[in-house]
């Protein structure tokens, strides 16, 4: 697996390096800090002035940048698997979306600084902007991860169980989990006329498909890496989500988001929205096939 760590300095960068513990060895690590060298914005100055302006924060920036890869690639867990350290100048999302692809990685690893539902919906965070445009899985790193023994795992349908479970397959966790497979089904009532032992065999009917979906899914988890059970409930996933996660308190919530392709590749889908802004314990998101 090749992993990519995105660092920037930050107190969630070394939460993020400390979580590298609990998963497997890369073939490939590479520690990425990327400088977003800010242009002079002085009216009078001449372009020979800016330019001298410039390229003199950037030598100061560099040299800082320099010493924050050293200090955080220094404290990489142990058997992380073979280091290259990566120093660029642009802007942090360009940069680690142009080195994921580049180095065609299975996973990228980065903290987020919350900044909060309003000023990510109007400028994005870095981390909110990669999950909607990467094209591998993203481990982002909300609060320490000190291990991974229990995970939540909700699927909607087919092709998000279709990419979790390849996902798996790659047996990504350095340590055998416990996973709860989840599913949450919306359910009305019929628009036609219909008594109440209708609308009960209906709402069966549903259920016992929700769980023979999730049950399957269950199953075809690597018995040897996954201890898994399956859940199912009615309701709205992203409520039922994060009130799974409310009970179980897993160390990792593991979705997919749909959604990223064409311009809604700027928004994530909005039950992995909510889970991304509510859940308090990392997590780790997957395009779905085709995103």
């Amino acid at each position: 697996m090749k992993i990519l760590l995105a660092i920037d300095g930050s107190e969630q960068s070394y939460d993020a390096v400390r979580a590298l513990a609990q998963l497997a060895r890369a073939d490939e690590l590479t520690v990425l800090h990327a400088l977003d060298v800010p242009q002079p914005v002085y009216p009078k100055v001449t372009p020979e002035v800016a330019a001298d302006i410039y390229a003199t924060v950037e030598r100061e920036m560099r040299k800082d940048g320099e010493r924050v890869l050293d200090q955080l690639t220094s404290m990489l867990p142990l058997d992380t698997g073979p280091v290259t350290k990566r120093l660029e100048t642009g802007k942090p999302v360009d940069m680690i979306l142009s080195v994921a692809q580049e180095r065609q990685v299975d996973l990228i690893v980065m903290g987020t600084r919350g900044v909060g539902t309003i000023k990510e919906l109007v400028l994005g965070s870095v981390s909110h902007r990669v999950l909607c445009q990467a094209h591998c899985p993203v481990l982002v790193v909300k609060q320490p991860l000190r291990e991974v023994r229990q995970i939540l795992l909700p699927v909607q349908g087919p092709d998000d169980a279709q990419a979790a479970l390849a996902f798996a397959a790659t047996k990504p966790f350095r340590y055998p989990v416990d996973v709860t497979v989840l599913t949450a089904v919306s359910f009305a009532p019929p628009p036609w006329p219909a008594d109440a032992g209708v609308a009960e065999a209906i709402r069966t009917d549903v259920m016992e498909s929700a769980r023979y979906f999730v049950e399957d899914v269950a199953s075809k988890l690597p018995p040897d890496r996954y201890r898994a059970r399956a859940i199912a409930h009615l309701g709205t996933p992203g409520s039922i989500i994060l009130r799974e996660a409310s009970a179980l308190k897993p160390d990792l919530i593991v979705m997919g988001s749909r959604g990223r392709h064409g311009l809604t590749r700027f928004v994530l889908g909005s039950v992995s929205h909510a889970v991304l802004h509510q859940a308090t314990c990392p997590l780790l998101m997957f395009p779905w096939p085709g995103a």
